[in-house]
């Protein structure tokens, strides 16, 4: 049985000068970016590298239009995909190392197989993706009103570079939605039942690092974050390194319609489904490792176990204000239509929950969270 696997190779640098300097940046390479990203931080080395900008072809979420647009620009020359940013740049970039892109449906349809042929390097910019540790790559397919992961071996890249200096200038917003993103990605990958002691080391620590930062932003105000942007970068590898093992659950796939109807953030969405789900849980099954995760709470935020739930989201309010579903347009007959979504779509997330969900379960979960 597996115990684990981190398949890119993990560097980390000071600068964004000796991590250039390192990997000999230039001709043959293609650097996918933000604009906001690459000029205060990369202009200035003169790189003879090709350069795409991400938000010259949309923003918010990554979609299948998006990947489509992007790839008819992208040079056909290209050795190496260098990819700087969130994890829209990075879900995109992982395709784009791929041989066939187009159609970017038939691709997620399993039409087309996935042959990787570029070289892929991948430099998180923010502190919540994780995802430059794991093979899965999400796109909204804006047709089909959906959300939709693919996983496959050939979409890891061959190196994770983590530059802290990359994240100083990181608005307080995107902070807070990819922290909290990489707490739930913590969490639901130590309650995974494909989770085990070697992947639930990377979740519970990614977790402290977490939680201990967000009490430190609570007593001394939104400042105290930025000398603390190695540990939350780190803690954000962390718990990719677990849900990219052993996977994330029912708080994924129910923000998923969430976001891609709604185009919510993908950390605030999670954040909207997270404790709904957690207390859903705990009505079903509240021994086992979710008892274990608790205590462990609870020791972090100095509460009873009984009232983890509501000393953690009064924790995370301080950093993201949560909402119920109604606030961000959804009525009431979105529900039922989530719910069958999550059923016909997220297969392969709803595998990983700590108890089995049946879709009146995610109804009953919307619905409380409505």
């Amino acid at each position: 049985m597996q115990e684990l696997m981190i398949k890119p190779t993990i560097m980390s640098y000071t600068t964004c000068r000796e991590f250039a300097d390192d990997f000999h940046l230039g001709k043959g390479d293609l650097i996918i970016t933000n604009q906001y990203i690459y000029d205060p931080n990369f202009r200035d080395l003169h790189l003879a590298c090709e350069i795409l900008f991400q938000e010259k072809y949309g923003t918010g979420e990554p979609s299948d239009e998006m990947a489509e647009a992007i790839y008819q620009d992208m040079p056909k020359n290209v050795k190496r995909i260098i990819a700087i940013g969130g994890g829209t740049v990075i879900d995109l970039s992982k395709i784009f190392a791929l041989k066939n892109v187009s159609p970017v449906l038939d691709l997620y349809d399993g039409k087309i197989t996935p042959i990787k042929d570029k070289e892929l390097v991948i430099v998180p910019t923010t502190c919540g993706t994780g995802s430059e540790v794991t093979n899965v790559a999400v796109l909204a397919l804006v047709s089909r009103h959906t959300k939709k992961g693919l996983a496959v071996e050939q979409l890891y890249g061959d190196q994770a570079v983590l530059i802290p200096e990359l994240l100083k200038t990181l608005p307080f917003n995107v902070f807070a939605t990819s922290s909290i993103d990489a707490l739930v990605h913590a969490v639901e990958s130590a309650l995974s039942p494909k989770a085990n002691e070697t992947t639930r080391m990377f979740s519970y620590k990614a977790i402290e690092k977490i939680l201990n930062g967000f009490i430190r932003i609570r007593e001394q105000g939104r400042e105290a974050r930025i000398p603390l942007m190695k540990n939350f970068l780190f803690a954000s590898n962390y718990a990719g390194v677990a849900f990219g093992n052993a996977g994330c659950a029912a708080v994924h796939a129910m923000s998923y319609p969430l976001g891609a109807k709604y185009h919510v953030a993908h950390g605030e969405s999670n954040y909207a489904m997270f404790t709904g789900v957690m207390n859903r849980y705990m009505s079903i099954k509240s021994d086992g490792e979710i008892a274990v995760m608790n205590q462990f709470f609870s020791k972090i935020l100095g509460c009873k176990g009984e009232n983890v739930y509501g000393e953690l989201e009064r924790l995370l309010n301080v950093i993201l204000p949560k909402k119920a579903l109604h606030e961000y347009g959804v009525t009431e007959t979105d529900l039922k239509e989530f719910a069958d979504s999550v059923m016909a779509n997220q297969g392969r997330l709803m595998a990983n929950n700590f108890v089995v969900l049946s879709e009146d379960d995610v109804i009953e979960i919307y619905k409380n969270l409505f």
